[in-house]
């Protein structure tokens, strides 16, 4: 009996970790990171090489993408 209560609540706090609330957080954290990462190259004091407004724009896409991917999985 102490097992199936054991079980019980294990199952329970399962259900309310942020991973059972957010179905995928590693997207989530992706986008953050890439909006961040976004936010540099805009605010750099040089172009990369000039690649910077090339990078921005893959950025801008990937963004635009996990944010697709994120909405049909609802």
């Amino acid at each position: 009996m102490k097992m199936l209560l054991l079980a019980a609540g294990l199952t329970g706090t399962m259900a309310f970790t942020p991973a059972a609330l957010e179905p995928h957080p590693h997207i989530r954290s992706a986008i953050v990171e890439l909006e961040a990462a976004r936010n540099e190259l805009k605010t750099a004091a040089h172009d990369f090489g000039g690649h910077r407004v090339e990078a921005m724009k893959a950025v801008d896409g990937a963004i635009r993408q996990l944010r697709l991917a994120q909405q049909y999985d609802r």
